[in-house]
């Protein structure tokens, strides 16, 4: 069988260091950081007091009052970043078949902060359940992509993918496997999130998972660099259109970039621990190489999953040296977590951005708040330290996405060639 090839023709997201995919691209060129005191409650009591807010957003400014109340802030975001992402397409014509575009929306936890109001409500009553009947539909982390098929009447496989923080990584490879096994022309594909609540941020720092450096958030994302304490919290979303070559060319559309292949792993190890020797992240870089048909010296620039957590830091790096040797210190690798913290399930959307927008424009973002070696990681490596974008020629380019749970994805994007 001759898999089809898929381009990708639009792009969208809301993050914390810019409200559209160009905002985006061009914070993480300056080397922005997102991170600033925490907003949305009162978190004088919580051992982390920060984390990377979206900015700006009045849901009023896309939806009406009555929508925005059947939104969860989740699903506010999975609309803003796939509309975006759609109308950067074109792909709105009534001369489309949108029985055959679908929808991949893809959310780690879904509606957090919907879930604990109505609970608060119940609790702190006199028993009597008066729970809001938009709470189920609110709070459910598919709901984002049945309201995005809704508003675009895309009739296309239509689900949410739910794999911890490689969510939305895993809704980009379920979309392009579709698309090139021929059972659709197009999909919206990615994630969004809204966990930067009192349970959210409660239930990481149980953890010990998130920064404490409430002194310097805007250095507390520090991924690879010894003083590391953790990820900072985010959120946002980030919405791509994959698209079979044929139909977009047929359509004029305009193309980013051509996904090359996806790669899936688990690491079988562990709850939350990253499997130590790295293996898990191995395998999916090397499933996805394989899969794109690429040779290791084709890979230019990889964005890691690079949290700035104790553990999870140390084994990429190696995990990327097992796999590529000698190249590996050709590549330039970055984590642009540096500077928009961990956006959960949309942490491998947007990132997916980034990494074909370094391929479309050869351009590479920086790793922003390195100040000190760490002797465990292989510092011959290029992580693109600094706060500047460093140009060379991105031919191809790997973006990593883990997840809790050992669950691991990579996705290549390649410069587009009829």
């Amino acid at each position: 069988m001759q898999l089809k090839r898929v381009v990708v023709t639009g792009i969208g997201a809301i993050t914390p260091v810019g409200n559209t995919a160009k905002a985006f691209w061009e914070s993480l060129l300056l080397g922005k950081s997102g991170a600033t005191p925490i907003t949305h409650f009162d978190a004088s009591k919580f051992k982390t007091q920060f984390a990377c807010e979206v900015k700006d957003f009045d849901p009023k400014q896309f939806f009406d009052r009555k929508e925005a109340r059947k939104y969860d802030r989740y699903a506010q975001f999975g609309m803003v970043a796939a509309t975006e992402a759609v109308e950067d397409a074109g792909l709105m014509g009534d001369d489309l078949d949108k029985n055959r575009i679908g929808v991949i929306w893809a959310s780690g936890i879904g509606g957090i902060q919907s879930f604990h109001n109505e609970v608060k409500n119940f609790v702190t009553g006199d028993g009597t359940p008066r729970y809001n009947p938009f709470f189920i539909p609110k709070m459910i982390a598919d709901i984002a992509a049945g309201h995005i098929s809704i508003k675009f009447g895309f009739r296309g496989p239509n689900f949410a993918t739910v794999s911890a923080c490689a969510s939305s990584a895993n809704a980009l490879a379920d979309a392009f496997n579709y698309i090139r096994l021929g059972k659709a022309d197009a999909f919206v594909a990615g994630g969004s999130e809204s966990a930067i609540t009192q349970d959210g941020v409660g239930g990481f720092n149980a953890m010990h998972a998130i920064s404490t450096r409430n002194d310097d958030p805007a250095t507390a994302s520090r991924p690879f660099d010894k003083d590391r304490d953790g990820f900072v919290i985010g959120e946002g979303g980030g919405g791509l259109v994959f698209e079979e070559l044929e139909h977009a060319l047929r359509r004029g559309a305009h193309i980013y970039a051509e996904v090359a292949g996806s790669g899936l792993s688990g690491d079988a190890y562990h709850m939350t621990a990253p499997h130590p020797e790295g293996l898990g992240a191995y395998l999916c870089m090397k499933d996805a190489l394989q899969d794109s048909g690429l040779e290791l010296k084709d890979i230019d620039h990889i964005n890691t999953h690079g949290t700035s957590t104790p553990v999870g830091d140390v084994v990429e790096p190696k995990a990327i040296i097992d796999l590529f040797g000698d190249h590996a210190y050709k590549i330039n690798i970055n984590s642009t977590k540096s500077m928009t913290g961990h956006l959960l399930g949309g942490a491998g959307a947007i990132e997916a951005i980034a990494t074909l927008l370094a391929v479309k424009h050869d351009i590479v973002p920086p790793t922003i708040n390195h100040f000190t070696d760490d002797p465990q990681i292989d510092n011959k490596l290029n992580f693109t330290f600094g706060n500047k974008a460093v140009e060379r020629e991105v031919k191809a380019a790997l973006s990593n996405t883990f997840g809790f749970g050992g669950h691991n994805a990579s996705i290549i994007f390649k410069k587009f060639k009829k």
